[in-house]
């Protein structure tokens, strides 16, 4: 029997930070999803003992690529001044692959510089980290 055919669809996967839905992907990979912590660690003592270490570091570091022309990337420069200047610049974040079913979802998410600016013949791309709190992942 043959397994099901699956099909991947850019356009399924909705980036939402606060009440900004993010638009402008940049053309090839343009969203990652890295966890801060080390998750499960081990350390063998001499007698050859195992022991570990679960990280309770819950946060990550979200990569979000987006074209130059991207007015994403307006609203990122905006979060990042508000909160140079306020503190006050920590949105929920979200992001779904509706067709994979992924999930991933922070309560607290900032930006904490701005992306680095780069010019050429053609339309480039701006790649923006954010950072979040506790977040959770679901597959």
């Amino acid at each position: 029997m043959a397994g099901k055919v699956k099909t991947y669809n850019p356009k399924e996967v909705n980036i939402a930070i606060g009440t900004h839905i993010v638009t402008g992907y940049a053309e090839d990979s343009f969203v990652s999803i890295e966890p801060s912590g080390d998750g499960t660690t081990k350390k063998i003592g001499a007698d050859g003992e195992v022991t570990r270490s679960i990280s309770p570091d819950r946060t990550f570091a979200v990569k979000v690529t987006l074209d130059q022309m991207s007015e994403s990337n307006s609203y990122f420069q905006e979060m990042y001044n508000r909160d140079q200047q306020t503190g006050d610049a920590i949105e929920s974040l979200m992001i779904q692959d509706m067709k994979g079913g992924m999930l991933f979802s922070a309560d607290e998410a900032w930006v904490p510089k701005p992306a680095t600016r780069g010019f050429g013949k053609a339309s480039g791309t701006r790649e923006w980290e954010i950072h979040t709190g506790e977040a959770t992942l679901e597959e």
